[in-house]
């Protein structure tokens, strides 16, 4: 199934995708895409109902966040090897950790805010991990039970406050705006093999990041495992997985950022895509 929600920020409503791209009405059956909605048995009678029975919704309404009420939003720094290369960091031992405040989540095609005063805005397409049912101290046999589904994440960054202002990343990944989730989300049992997904990012119809999940250093079981060693994940909660090369910190012989009026258009095979326009905040 492709999940996701819709209308004006704030009052988004349920909804589902179906096979010929209509966008049906889910709202007699959950309240909204999130914790509850995303449990097995949940996703069990979702799945049992005809979409044709589904109230079309007209028109061409706004695309919110596919996951609403996210707890947490956890992402994983320098997870592909290439990317680690291009960025002069060597290959973590351990995933790196860190966290986008969920002031940041926006719909896929809303405007990302440039933060004032930045001057080193970037962006990374990454595959996004949506957690259906609680996870502690998991083992990685066992991990992928604990997966409700996948959507795409435009993990914005701002490079001179994550690496070069002190402290942690977190104040250089948790902007507003800085993260674009959806356009939906595909369940697990329509995804065969989540680290076989083609991942690509374009800004101004110029393609900077072309990778795959291949690439990846730790896998999904791997990093819901590892994680519910230091947390709880729970139903709802996201995780941002790492990009591949092409962001624009690591672009020879001169890096390129952000500026506003400039668009990002991004997406990972299966999942869909987004489109940012980037404006000054």
């Amino acid at each position: 199934m492709k999940l996701l929600r819709y209308g004006p920020l704030g009052q988004e409503k349920p909804g589902l995708l179906d096979a010929a791209g209509t966008l049906r009405d889910l709202s007699a059956h959950v309240a909204d895409i999130d914790g509850a909605a995303l449990s097995p048995d949940s996703l069990a009678r979702l799945r049992a109902i005809d979409p044709a029975t589904l109230p079309a919704v007209p028109g061409t309404p706004r695309i919110g966040a596919c996951v609403g009420a996210i707890g947490k939003f956890v992402c994983i720094g320098l997870n592909y090897a290439d990317h680690a290369a291009e960025s002069n960091m060597p290959i973590p031992a351990e995933p790196i950790v860190f966290n986008k405040w969920t002031s940041a989540v926006v719909g896929p095609n809303d405007d990302v805010k440039i933060p004032r005063g930045s001057e080193k805005t970037d962006w990374e397409v990454e595959l996004g991990v949506v957690i259906g049912s609680t996870a502690s101290y998991v083992d990685e046999a066992d991990a992928m039970r604990h997966v409700a589904g996948y959507c795409v994440i435009n993990d914005v960054s701002e490079r001179s406050y994550q690496l070069e202002r002190g402290g942690t990343w977190d104040k250089g990944k948790g902007c507003d705006t800085f993260g674009p989730t959806g356009p939906w989300l595909v369940t697990a049992d329509e995804v065969p093999d989540p680290h076989a997904l083609d991942l690509w990012l374009e800004v101004d119809g110029r393609r900077f990041q072309n990778g795959n999940t291949r690439t990846m250093i730790f896998k999904v079981p791997q990093l819901v495992a590892y994680l519910s060693r230091f947390m709880t994940l729970q139903p709802g909660d996201v995780i941002s997985t790492g990009t591949p090369p092409g962001v624009g910190m690591g672009v020879k012989p001169e890096p390129v950022f952000l500026r506003a009026g400039q668009t990002m258009r991004l997406g990972i095979e299966g999942l869909g895509e987004q489109r940012q326009k980037a404006v000054d905040a």
